[in-house]
């Protein structure tokens, strides 16, 4: 039966800069695809708890949640579709602790995450406009 796959990313900042992370072998595919932190939801999360909870796992940050900045829907099988909210987050500082799931972090420039980041995400956040609603370097 085919099902929804709710999940929650988003975009950190510190230091005007965007939290990249890089996919581990583990990480269920995508290997070696930069992305923004987040992942599946839990049920009787909230949006907020689950995606800190997702940012906590992966990269050992605590965060503050802000605004929702797009969402998004796409099929990732004949039998899966995601449903994707995308919110804006600013980590305390800088120290991430990487959890098995990705091998590499970076704090990104604009120009940095124009290159890294994997296509679909970049592509995402062109067409919601991410660059002119926050302000990095």
């Amino acid at each position: 039966m085919p099902e929804f796959w709710v999940a929650t990313k988003s975009i950190i900042l510190h230091g005007r800069k965007i939290l990249l992370i890089k996919r581990s072998a583990y990480a269920g595919g995508g290997e070696g695809l930069w992305e923004i932190p987040g992942g599946g939801m839990k049920f009787g999360e909230t949006l907020h708890e689950g995606l800190a909870r997702e940012i906590r796992e992966e990269t050992g940050l605590t965060v503050r949640v802000g605004m929702l900045l797009y969402a998004m829907t796409a099929p990732v099988s004949p039998e899966r579709q995601i449903v994707g909210l995308t919110y804006l987050s600013y980590a305390n500082d800088d120290r991430v602790v990487l959890s098995h799931e990705h091998t590499e972090y970076l704090w990104a420039t604009r120009g940095q995450v124009m290159e890294l980041l994997n296509k679909p995400m970049l592509d995402d956040f062109m067409t919601n406009s991410v660059f002119d609603t926050i302000e990095i370097n």
